[in-house]
């Protein structure tokens, strides 16, 4: 199914971003809900051996950013301005070219944002993530906010580019829903860090895994980074809150993390909540298997 969109409408805008280092704390334990302190690779950097399409968890890692991790932190008047614009305007399967170092001139995807740390997640080939060093700029053509389903007026769309969004597996139901192929379902009740966010256009909210029997009730232990999940009775139309037969659409962006109230990223992709969004289940609903098309 094709939506009928108003993406001739939308604004294509550049954004630019570096590739930020990871960081170290003063103390630099993690420590686990069961009290276990560990020292764990984290957010930021050049991330070789973990992309989109890797399972979530089972790593020695706590909020690992699969890929290239960018930010824009240049101060402009005290006033954070342009990484709130990457972070903003950004959106998933968002053209992103290298624009200096040894690898100028190599594209690559968006394959996400995390909030807390305002980056964005950007996915390239092996053979130039080797060539990227920390530092190396990087600008997103910027192309996906403000996009709507003109059939589906309760349906809120964020954080896609509207050419991902075509390639999506959507199929209009007999009662005039909107199915949507995901890979796995997950119970508001385990969404953590990130709830009552005031807005779901940059950021994320994670899915906590904690708990063994909503776990494996779920079949949550298969997460990969890059899948759409439906987060049921969750909507994320402006805040992120809880409600009962609301559904979000969210895109898996990092890895399962340590602390209490975190696990993988969730970064909300759509929302309904007055059940216009149908959930049905497709292995294959992974942002990987749309890029080659796009």
């Amino acid at each position: 199914m094709v939506l009928k969109t108003n993406q001739d409408k939308l604004i294509r805008q550049s954004v630019i971003g570096e590739i930020t280092s990871p960081l170290g704390g003063i103390n630099p334990y993690r420590v686990s809900p069961d009290g276990i302190p560990e020292i764990y690779p984290g957010v930021g950097g050049i991330t070789y051996n973990l992309r989109i399409g890797d399972l979530a968890g089972g790593w020695f890692a706590d909020h690992v950013e699969p890929g290239v991790s960018i930010s824009n932190f240049k101060d402009i008047g005290g006033q954070p301005g342009p990484n709130r614009a990457l972070n903003q305007f950004s959106c998933v399967g968002n053209l992103a070219t290298v624009v200096s170092g040894e690898a100028k001139g190599k594209r690559g995807r968006v394959t996400g944002k995390h909030g807390g740390i305002e980056h964005v997640l950007v996915d390239f080939a092996p053979e130039v993530l080797e060539q990227l060093v920390i530092g190396d700029k990087i600008q997103i053509q910027a192309y996906g906010c403000g996009l709507k389903a003109l059939a589906f007026p309760g349906l809120r769309i964020m954080n896609l580019d509207p050419g991902l969004l075509a390639l999506l597996n959507l199929k209009k139901t007999r009662d005039g829903r909107l199915e949507v192929g995901v890979t796995h379902t997950v119970p508001a009740r385990i969404m953590g860090s990130g709830i009552g966010a005031s807005h779901s256009h940059s950021g994320d909210y994670d899915i906590q895994l904690f708990d063994r029997p909503t776990v494996e009730e779920y079949g949550l232990d298969d997460l990969r980074l890059g899948d759409l999940v439906a987060i049921i009775d969750a909507d994320a139309s402006y805040g992120r809150i809880y409600k009962t037969g609301a559904v979000v659409i969210a895109v898996v962006v990092h890895s399962d993390c340590v602390l209490a109230g975190h696990g993988p990223g969730a970064m909300v992709a759509m929302s309904s909540r007055d059940g216009q969004l149908v959930p049905k289940i497709d292995k294959k609903a992974n942002i990987l298997n749309y890029f080659a098309r796009l």
